[in-house]
């Protein structure tokens, strides 16, 4: 049986095209088809200097050429006979001047029942079922739609100074990879994505996917396709209460994963405070429990409500206070790598970045070779009551102690039993919640929900888990 899926499209980060630019030359092979119109997106003829392996002398050749890459890696990883048909564009998504929409793809149909499905009663993505039946189910339609945006650093209210990085050596400097952004939206469009509604529980049709055979509550481990629908909307929300049940995925978890690392609140000041806070790990300077760090806390104050974001250089009082202890700052204005770069002039051990908005702390984006502190985001409300307690710190102490350490007993982003979390943080995203690994694993990996500068093109271990869990579901 055959369905169009129009219910959702996922947001993550990558492009395609339409129009016949041609095959992929791979094991799986992949048609790239280009839907721009002429003179735009991925027919751009804005002349462009090659750049970082990438021969093209347009813009738009440029983005073609990085996009036969991306599909040449991902075909060269999977086993099909029949060909995989990505239609794609550059069209100009949500971008403000802090943050934008760099792309979103997903799969254009879904299929049950087809002959070779191996579980019945059960949605698979169309590129997915085309290889397991070994006949492409609807020979008219793409497998695969994405969508880049078009204004990313070219606008200037989107980014500024911020494009996609077209070169293929993945030296992103100053830009978004633009290749590891396709790796990403490809691998949503290859089946790394759910098609349940996850904000109401109930399934696309009245029928599971195969993605729901594996997504599993760790607490009671249960599958979704063992759940009520009020208990996936539960578990849609539960901050780290999904992991991912599949064996090959669990199996490379210790190949792939480092130390889990915590941080800890204490002194005889912390009060309510103490303990170890929830947190996002930045993407520039070392690891969270790479070493111990450990030191009082003090704030950087600019204004007169005690709040300072340190988007500039700290005057002499802050640079002071801070010297050789973990500085804390306020999120906003500029971006976290100027912050850690402005503490750690200062003489700060580390920093400590509270949100401005509720819900959990994701990761901190950017890359900076030259910082060598570590640093870390935390809620809007664990921000609000350290700065509370920090109002009746001295001039050179707080009586508040953070210390940055590792876990020796756990793997970063992982349950107790050592199976990876998926995305799950307790505001729903939608787009993002639920399909798309934690932003807790450590290294950093391809399908989280943001593309960090430190990610490389591989998307196997012992470095990336992205293909672990498509060989899961069936590829």
């Amino acid at each position: 049986m055959k369905r169009n899926n129009n219910m959702k499209t996922v947001i993550a980060a990558l492009a395609l095209a339409f129009g016949a630019l041609g095959t992929a030359q791979a094991a799986a092979p992949i048609v790239i088809v280009n839907a721009n119109e002429p003179g735009v997106g991925f027919n751009d003829p804005t002349p462009a200097e090659p750049v970082g392996g990438n021969t093209g002398t347009t813009l738009g050749e440029q983005r073609l050429i990085a996009f036969t890459y991306a599909a040449n890696i991902w075909g060269s990883k999977l086993d099909s006979t029949v060909p995989i048909r990505i239609q794609a564009s550059f069209e100009p998504l949500r971008c403000t001047a802090t943050s934008a929409t760099l792309g979103s793809a997903g799969t254009l149909e879904v299929f049950s029942d087809f002959p070779g499905a191996p579980r019945a009663n059960t949605w698979y993505p169309s590129a997915l079922a085309n290889k397991l039946s070994g006949t492409d189910q609807s020979p008219q339609i793409a497998d695969i739609r994405a969508r880049f945006n078009s204004r990313l650093g070219l606008a200037e209210d989107c980014l500024p100074g911020s494009p996609f990085y077209l070169g293929l050596d993945g030296d992103d400097t100053g830009g978004t990879d633009f290749v590891a952004v396709l790796l990403h939206e490809m691998g949503h469009g290859l089946g790394f994505q759910s098609f349940s509604d996850e904000e109401t529980g109930q399934y696309y049709l009245d029928t599971p996917s195969i993605w729901d055979h594996y997504m599993t509550d760790n607490r009671t481990n249960k599958t979704w396709t063992q759940m009520t629908p009020a208990e996936r909307v539960a578990n849609a929300v539960s901050g780290d209460g999904m992991s991912w049940g599949g064996p090959e995925v669990t199996a490379a978890v210790p190949d792939v994963l480092g130390k889990l690392g915590v941080v800890n609140v204490s002194g005889p000041a912390a009060g309510a405070t103490a303990g170890t806070p929830r947190f996002g790990e930045a993407s520039f300077g070392p690891a969270i429990g790479s070493s111990v760090v450990s030191g009082q806390l003090m704030p950087v104050v600019e204004q007169a409500n005690g709040t300072g974001t340190a988007c500039e250089p700290l005057s002499p009082a802050n640079a002071k206070a801070v010297r050789g202890n973990f500085a804390m700052v306020d999120r906003g204005t500029c971006t976290f790598v100027i912050k850690a770069a402005n503490v750690q002039a200062a003489g700060a051990i580390g920093m400590v970045v509270a949100d401005n908005a509720p819900g959990d702390p994701a990761g901190m984006s950017g890359s900076d070779p030259s910082i060598t502190i570590p640093s870390v985001r935390i809620s809007q409300a664990d921000g609000n009551a350290l700065r509370a307690a920090l109002a009746y710190r001295s001039r050179t102490k707080s009586g508040i102690v953070v210390t940055f350490k590792s876990d020796e007993t756990r793997l970063a982003g992982t349950d107790n039993q050592k199976r990876i979390l998926m995305y799950t943080p307790t505001t729903f995203e939608p787009g993002s919640s639920v399909s798309h690994y934690t932003t807790s694993a450590r290294p950093n990996q391809l399908m989280e929900p943001s593309i960090n500068s430190d990610l490389t093109h591989e998307v196997e271990p012992p470095k990336d888990l992205t293909l672990p869990l498509l060989h899961d579901i069936g590829w």
